[in-house]
Protein backbone atom coordinates (compact mmCIF):
# COMPACT_ATOMS: atom_id res chain seq x y z
CA UNK A 1 0.00 0.00 0.00
CA UNK A 2 2.89 2.34 0.82
CA UNK A 3 4.58 1.50 -2.48
CA UNK A 4 1.40 2.27 -4.42
CA UNK A 5 1.10 5.64 -2.65
CA UNK A 6 4.73 6.49 -3.45
CA UNK A 7 4.23 5.58 -7.10
CA UNK A 8 1.14 7.74 -7.23
CA UNK A 9 2.98 10.77 -5.81
CA UNK A 10 5.87 10.24 -8.23
CA UNK A 11 3.50 10.12 -11.18
CA UNK A 12 1.72 13.23 -9.99
CA UNK A 13 4.99 15.12 -9.56
CA UNK A 14 6.05 14.07 -13.04
CA UNK A 15 2.92 15.57 -14.56
CA UNK A 16 1.16 12.26 -15.10
CA UNK A 17 -1.63 12.93 -12.65
CA UNK A 18 -4.58 12.42 -14.95
CA UNK A 19 -3.39 9.13 -16.53
CA UNK A 20 -2.47 7.80 -13.10
CA UNK A 21 -5.87 8.72 -11.67
CA UNK A 22 -7.59 7.01 -14.57
CA UNK A 23 -5.45 3.89 -14.06
CA UNK A 24 -6.28 3.66 -10.38
CA UNK A 25 -9.98 4.31 -11.03
CA UNK A 26 -10.09 1.51 -13.59
CA UNK A 27 -8.28 -0.83 -11.19
CA UNK A 28 -10.76 -0.05 -8.40
CA UNK A 29 -13.71 -0.73 -10.72
CA UNK A 30 -12.21 -4.07 -11.78
CA UNK A 31 -11.70 -5.05 -8.14
CA UNK A 32 -15.29 -4.10 -7.29
CA UNK A 33 -16.62 -6.15 -10.22
CA UNK A 34 -14.52 -9.13 -9.18
CA UNK A 35 -15.85 -8.96 -5.60
CA UNK A 36 -19.46 -8.80 -6.84
CA UNK A 37 -18.97 -11.81 -9.14
CA UNK A 38 -17.40 -13.79 -6.31
CA UNK A 39 -20.33 -12.97 -4.00
CA UNK A 40 -22.88 -13.94 -6.69
CA UNK A 41 -21.14 -17.27 -7.18
CA UNK A 42 -21.17 -17.89 -3.40
CA UNK A 43 -24.89 -17.04 -3.17
CA UNK A 44 -25.68 -19.41 -6.03
CA UNK A 45 -23.73 -22.20 -4.33
CA UNK A 46 -25.47 -21.56 -1.00
CA UNK A 47 -28.89 -21.67 -2.66
CA UNK A 48 -28.01 -24.94 -4.38
CA UNK A 49 -26.95 -26.44 -1.05
CA UNK A 50 -30.22 -25.33 0.58
CA UNK A 51 -32.24 -26.88 -2.25
CA UNK A 52 -30.31 -30.13 -1.91
CA UNK A 53 -30.97 -30.13 1.84
CA UNK A 54 -34.72 -29.65 1.26
CA UNK A 55 -34.77 -32.45 -1.29
CA UNK A 56 -32.94 -34.78 1.05
CA UNK A 57 -35.24 -34.05 4.02
CA UNK A 58 -38.33 -34.52 1.83
CA UNK A 59 -37.13 -38.06 0.98
CA UNK A 60 -36.96 -39.22 4.61
CA UNK A 61 -40.04 -40.57 6.43
CA UNK A 62 -40.47 -41.51 10.10
CA UNK A 63 -42.88 -44.38 10.79
CA UNK A 64 -44.04 -45.89 14.10
CA UNK A 65 -44.65 -49.64 14.11
CA UNK A 66 -46.09 -51.44 17.13
CA UNK A 67 -47.89 -54.59 18.14
CA UNK A 68 -46.79 -58.10 17.19
CA UNK A 69 -43.31 -57.30 15.85
CA UNK A 70 -39.93 -58.14 17.35
CA UNK A 71 -38.78 -54.56 17.96
CA UNK A 72 -41.59 -51.97 18.05
CA UNK A 73 -40.50 -48.35 17.65
CA UNK A 74 -39.96 -45.39 15.34
CA UNK A 75 -38.01 -46.12 12.17
CA UNK A 76 -36.53 -43.90 9.48
CA UNK A 77 -37.39 -45.00 5.95
CA UNK A 78 -37.01 -43.61 2.45
CA UNK A 79 -39.88 -42.16 0.45
CA UNK A 80 -41.54 -44.94 -1.51
CA UNK A 81 -40.98 -47.60 1.16
CA UNK A 82 -43.67 -50.19 1.79
CA UNK A 83 -45.10 -51.69 4.98
CA UNK A 84 -43.24 -55.01 4.61
CA UNK A 85 -39.93 -53.13 4.58
CA UNK A 86 -40.75 -51.39 7.87
CA UNK A 87 -41.72 -54.78 9.34
CA UNK A 88 -38.32 -56.06 8.27
CA UNK A 89 -36.58 -53.14 9.99
CA UNK A 90 -38.54 -53.93 13.15
CA UNK A 91 -37.15 -57.47 13.22
CA UNK A 92 -40.08 -59.18 11.54
CA UNK A 93 -43.44 -60.49 12.75
CA UNK A 94 -43.85 -62.45 15.97
CA UNK A 95 -45.15 -66.01 15.77
CA UNK A 96 -48.58 -64.98 17.06
CA UNK A 97 -48.93 -62.10 14.60
CA UNK A 98 -51.92 -62.00 12.28
CA UNK A 99 -50.11 -61.43 9.00
CA UNK A 100 -53.39 -60.64 7.23
CA UNK A 101 -54.29 -57.75 9.54
CA UNK A 102 -52.59 -55.21 7.28
CA UNK A 103 -51.70 -54.75 3.61
CA UNK A 104 -47.94 -55.28 3.62
CA UNK A 105 -47.60 -54.00 0.03
CA UNK A 106 -49.02 -50.58 0.96
CA UNK A 107 -46.78 -47.50 0.65
CA UNK A 108 -45.97 -45.82 3.97
CA UNK A 109 -46.49 -42.13 4.73
CA UNK A 110 -44.56 -39.80 7.01
CA UNK A 111 -45.80 -40.02 10.60
CA UNK A 112 -47.81 -43.20 9.95
CA UNK A 113 -48.56 -45.68 12.75
CA UNK A 114 -48.54 -49.35 11.73
CA UNK A 115 -50.16 -51.67 14.28
CA UNK A 116 -49.73 -55.42 13.81
CA UNK A 117 -52.49 -57.35 15.54
CA UNK A 118 -52.15 -60.86 16.94
CA UNK A 119 -54.42 -63.61 15.59
CA UNK A 120 -56.35 -63.45 18.89
CA UNK A 121 -56.90 -59.70 18.53
CA UNK A 122 -58.08 -60.16 14.95
CA UNK A 123 -60.60 -62.79 16.09
CA UNK A 124 -61.85 -60.47 18.84
CA UNK A 125 -62.36 -57.64 16.34
CA UNK A 126 -64.39 -59.94 14.11
CA UNK A 127 -66.45 -61.05 17.11
CA UNK A 128 -67.15 -57.43 18.10
CA UNK A 129 -68.28 -56.64 14.55
CA UNK A 130 -70.60 -59.64 14.59
CA UNK A 131 -72.09 -58.58 17.94
CA UNK A 132 -72.64 -55.07 16.61
CA UNK A 133 -74.50 -56.49 13.61
CA UNK A 134 -76.87 -58.57 15.79
CA UNK A 135 -77.49 -55.66 18.19
CA UNK A 136 -79.26 -53.64 15.47
CA UNK A 137 -82.26 -55.04 13.59
CA UNK A 138 -84.26 -52.92 11.16
CA UNK A 139 -82.76 -49.83 12.79
CA UNK A 140 -83.85 -50.95 16.27
CA UNK A 141 -81.57 -51.73 19.22
CA UNK A 142 -81.72 -55.34 20.41
CA UNK A 143 -81.80 -54.97 24.19
CA UNK A 144 -80.74 -58.61 24.60
CA UNK A 145 -77.38 -58.13 22.85
CA UNK A 146 -76.63 -54.37 22.84
CA UNK A 147 -73.61 -53.15 24.79
CA UNK A 148 -73.49 -50.14 27.10
CA UNK A 149 -72.59 -47.65 24.37
CA UNK A 150 -75.38 -48.79 22.04
CA UNK A 151 -78.01 -48.74 24.80
CA UNK A 152 -76.99 -45.17 25.63
CA UNK A 153 -78.01 -44.08 22.12
CA UNK A 154 -81.65 -44.64 23.13
CA UNK A 155 -83.62 -41.54 24.20
CA UNK A 156 -83.71 -41.11 27.97
CA UNK A 157 -81.15 -43.87 28.59
CA UNK A 158 -77.94 -42.67 30.20
CA UNK A 159 -75.01 -44.68 31.51
CA UNK A 160 -76.75 -45.60 34.75
CA UNK A 161 -79.95 -46.96 33.11
CA UNK A 162 -77.92 -48.72 30.39
CA UNK A 163 -75.89 -50.41 33.11
CA UNK A 164 -79.08 -51.48 34.87
CA UNK A 165 -80.39 -53.06 31.67
CA UNK A 166 -77.20 -55.10 31.28
CA UNK A 167 -77.22 -56.12 34.97
CA UNK A 168 -80.86 -57.24 34.73
CA UNK A 169 -80.07 -59.23 31.60
CA UNK A 170 -77.13 -60.96 33.28
CA UNK A 171 -79.21 -61.82 36.35
CA UNK A 172 -82.52 -62.86 34.75
CA UNK A 173 -81.47 -63.91 31.26
CA UNK A 174 -82.71 -62.46 28.00
CA UNK A 175 -85.75 -60.21 27.91
CA UNK A 176 -88.81 -62.06 26.68
CA UNK A 177 -90.51 -58.82 25.63
CA UNK A 178 -89.67 -55.15 25.42
CA UNK A 179 -92.27 -54.41 28.11
CA UNK A 180 -90.13 -56.35 30.60
CA UNK A 181 -87.83 -53.32 30.70
CA UNK A 182 -90.30 -51.69 33.08
CA UNK A 183 -89.30 -54.27 35.72
CA UNK A 184 -86.02 -52.37 36.06
CA UNK A 185 -85.84 -49.68 38.72
CA UNK A 186 -85.68 -46.28 37.05
CA UNK A 187 -87.35 -47.39 33.83
CA UNK A 188 -91.05 -46.82 34.15
CA UNK A 189 -93.80 -46.05 31.67
CA UNK A 190 -92.51 -42.57 30.81
CA UNK A 191 -89.05 -43.79 29.77
CA UNK A 192 -90.49 -46.90 28.14
CA UNK A 193 -92.81 -44.79 25.97
CA UNK A 194 -89.81 -42.84 24.67
CA UNK A 195 -87.83 -45.90 23.64
CA UNK A 196 -90.37 -48.60 22.74
CA UNK A 197 -90.31 -47.68 19.03
CA UNK A 198 -86.51 -47.97 18.99
CA UNK A 199 -85.99 -51.36 20.66
CA UNK A 200 -86.51 -55.06 19.97
CA UNK A 201 -85.83 -58.42 21.66
CA UNK A 202 -85.65 -60.58 18.50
Amino acid sequence: MIKISLCLWILLLCGCGEPAAAYFKETAELETELVEKTQDAKDTKDNRIDEDDDTESADIFYVYICGAVANPGVYQVSSGSRVYEVIGQAGGLLEEAGADCINQAEYVTDGQMIKILTREEMAQDLSNEADADTSMEDGKVNINTADLALLMTLPGIGESKAGSIISYREEHGKFSSIEELMNITGIKEGVYTKIKEHITVN
